[in-house]
């Protein structure tokens, strides 16, 4: 309740007979009256001032009802308004929505672009559009038929627009299936609440086949002369319209000779050589006209067809072929290589070949024959004769149906082994040599003559040592020019082995001879060697002898034997050489020298390092001499003692926590696992005032207990130990000053 006045009241829709509000008369007013867009729903009680519906209201019909109420007194004058009150009807969910057909068909083309649109669905609510009541969902209920465990067909649940699955795009094919049935749903309140109102339609859809397919295999005679571009081949259209037709290449080519117009059609640009390139890969696709691809890409053959455009090529410019001449009639000799660079295996790239001419025609012409179609070249007559011509010329013409060509042959005729070499003497005497000529040095030169042709396999002559020499002593050098061959001494010679060698020589040719020659006697030679005998130096059984010794060894120890030898079995005697710091004595025995080493005085470590010593073994006339390396091994004979620069030092008075480094050596020879121990001597007043303590394997800590230290010179006794084998001890009195 409330008094008179301008009011807007809601009321949802529906509802039938109900207050709405009751105002309150204010004297002298006595009643209300109402008017306006009452619509036989609304009124008011007069006495009562109370709003009312007396049915229900409908948004579908009147979304407004606008009113004025006044009140009036007794009699009947208005006494305030009139006031406006305005009824806003709310719309409730009271109507389901509704397809605009109740059947609906479409086309779809195999093999369409998924999620691309072929038709839509419709549908209206007569509820608010404003709110979730008349705001749809579409979605497709039943799928018949349905063989794929995914949907064939999609559809847009905000726009109904139909469309391909995935699915759909690749196995749609009419010749399996051509029509579909789809049940489709449309749902109020967005579809996201349970008491939503549904309705639903049939969409048959028919599928036809895709018109986007690619030609067949699309074929272009090379070099034509018509005028380019050449219509060659008509893409099947689009599965839709308005799309952009495009080329893009397979393969990365400096340019691509082909387009396409706007209608499908592809064009040959320029001439094509089938030799340059005789396949061409590319695709066609259509893109929508923000670059999208709208089909699948197609891909287009075009393959170049041959012509008979190029002329046969000798594949040498000189062929040149080698014959003996003893080859028998009818002998393959060789083979004349042409090629023709039109496509392989057709008529227009066969070859046949034929003898022009032959230069010299001695003894005759026509010595040779070619195959027509394979080009391998044959003797046609009798065996040839160097002696006669050594070399033919061939001029061969090679054809194809439309080009021909002249190659040019050489041919040269060699000369057969049927000669062997013949030395000049069959006995070349002898020879004395010393047995100490060095090695490479030539003793006797030997010629032998070959009669077949100078600078071939069949008369270069190769000379071998046949008997008489088993450990290869000597060997023969051939001069490549001349044949003569230099007997050379291969290994050292030694009268006291072999005094005398008693040769026999052959000389044969690195070329197999012919059938029915064979080498004999005329090919033999015989030699022989003296050797004479040289006084030769001793000789030691080893270069360098190398021997190991403590340096405490005694004096006149045996410490090395070396062993020399005459070769002519003279006598041997022996001197040794004297080193600075000891004394080597050689002296000999049954062609035997032996050492010893006799200290002059006590051999240091520190003192005298290896040295190298020698021993010389000599007879009358002859000297020789070998090294001998004798090694000292250190012995663990220095106790080790303190390195000191200086004396430690405190600083008086002390405060406490002072400390000196002291570091211990050893004139032995140290090694990596050589550690020193570190102590003090073992008497109480040292103890009482001193402490040392172990910093590493060669240093320690020198530290005072206490600080009641006078100002003066202290004498600490340390005791260093090392870890040699024997181990030593070392006692020091270490001055500690305080000052």
């Amino acid at each position: 309740t409330g008094p008179l006045k301008d009011m807007d009241f809601h009321i949802p829709e529906g509802g039938g007979v109900r207050f709405v509000y009751q105002f309150t008369l204010e004297p002298p007013a006595v009643s209300f009256r109402a008017s306006g867009e009452k619509d036989g729903i609304i009124d008011i009680v007069p006495r009562t001032g109370i709003l009312y519906l007396n049915g229900s209201l409908d948004w579908e019909n009147k979304t407004v009802h606008r009113l004025q109420v006044e009140s009036l007194d007794e009699e009947g004058n208005v006494v305030n308004g009139p006031y406006s009150v305005t009824i806003y009807v709310e719309d409730i969910n009271d109507n389901p929505p509704e397809f605009d057909q109740l059947k609906y068909t479409g086309v779809v083309r195999q093999n369409s672009r998924p999620g691309k649109p072929f038709m839509h669905v419709h549908a209206t609510d007569r509820d608010d559009p404003t709110t979730p009541h008349a705001q749809l969902t579409y979605s497709i209920l039943h799928h018949f038929p349905n063989p794929y465990p995914e949907m064939l067909f999609q559809i847009n649940n905000v726009t109904g627009e139909i469309s391909p699955s995935r699915t759909g795009s690749y196995y749609l094919d009419p010749q399996k299936q051509d029509t579909f049935t789809l049940v489709v749903t449309v749902k109020d309140m967005r579809g996201m609440t349970t008491n939503a109102f549904t309705s639903s339609a049939d969409v048959v859809i028919t599928v036809k086949e895709s018109l986007w397919k690619a030609p067949s295999v699309i074929r272009i005679q090379e070099n034509s002369t018509q005028v380019h571009p050449v219509n060659i081949s008509q893409v099947v259209h689009s599965n839709e319209a308005g799309v952009i037709y495009d080329i893009f290449e397979k393969e990365k080519l400096p340019r691509l000779p082909f387009s396409i117009d706007q209608n499908g059609v592809i064009y040959v640009t320029e001439p094509l050589d089938r030799e340059e390139k005789d396949t061409y890969v590319f695709y066609v696709v259509t893109k929508d006209n923000v670059g999208d691809l709208v089909d699948k890409p197609l891909q287009i053959h075009v393959i170049v067809e041959d012509i008979n455009d190029n002329p046969p090529v000798c594949q040498q410019p000189l062929t040149v072929i080698e014959v003996q001449e003893n080859e028998g009639v009818g002998s393959n000799i060789g083979t004349l290589f042409a090629t023709d660079m039109d496509e392989e295996d057709t008529l227009n790239s066969r070859l046949q070949f034929r003898i022009e001419s032959q230069a010299p025609a001695v003894p005759e012409n026509n010595l040779f024959y070619i195959q027509q179609d394979t080009g391998v070249l044959q003797l046609i007559t009798r065996s040839l004769n160097k002696r006669i011509a050594s070399n033919y010329s061939l001029k061969v013409l090679v054809t194809d149906a439309v080009f021909q060509t002249t190659c040019d042959i050489l041919i040269h005729v060699i000369d057969i082994n049927d000669e062997i070499p013949i030395f000049e003497k069959s006995d070349y005497n002898s020879v004395a040599v010393e047995e100490n000529l060095p090695v490479g040095t030539v003793i006797l030169e030997i010629q032998a003559i070959d009669g077949d042709e100078p600078a071939t396999g069949s008369s270069y002559i190769i000379y071998q040592v046949k008997e008489g020499d088993p450990n290869n002593t000597f060997v023969i050098d051939t001069d490549a020019e001349t044949n003569r061959g230099f007997v050379k001494i291969n290994k050292a010679l030694d009268f006291e082995t072999a005094p005398e060698y008693n040769l026999v020589i052959n000389a044969t040719n690195p070329k197999p001879l012919v059938p029915g020659v064979q080498y004999n006697s005329s090919s033999l030679t015989l030699f022989k060697v003296f050797v004479t005998n040289v006084d030769e130096p001793p000789v030691f059984h080893k270069t360098v002898y190398k021997g190991e010794v403590s340096e405490d060894i005694p004096v006149n120890t045996l410490v090395m034997t070396v062993e020399a030898y005459d070769p002519e079995g003279d006598t041997v005697r022996e001197e040794g050489q004297y080193m600075s710091s000891g004394k080597i004595q050689c002296w000999f025995e049954n062609n035997r020298v032996s050492l010893s080493i006799m200290p002059l005085k006590h051999i240091m470590q520190t003192s005298w390092k290896p040295q190298d010593s020698s021993c010389f073994s000599y007879n009358a006339a002859q000297k020789s001499k070998t090294t001998l390396v004798l090694h000292l091994r250190d012995v663990n004979d220095n106790p080790p003692r303190l390195r000191m620069d200086y004396p430690p030092f405190f600083c008086y008075p002390l405060s406490g926590g002072e400390r000196a480094l002291i570091e211990a050596i050893d004139d032995d020879k140290q090694w990596y696992f050589s550690t020193f121990s570190f102590s003090l001597v073992d008497d109480m007043n040292t103890r009482n005032n001193w402490a040392i303590s172990k910093v590493n394997a060669t240093h320690a800590y020198l530290s005072p207990k206490h600080a009641n230290f006078e100002e003066k010179v202290y004498h600490v006794p340390v005791i260093i130990n090392d870890n040699g084998k024997p181990p030593l001890e070392g006692k020091v009195n270490l001055e500690g000053i305080l000052c």
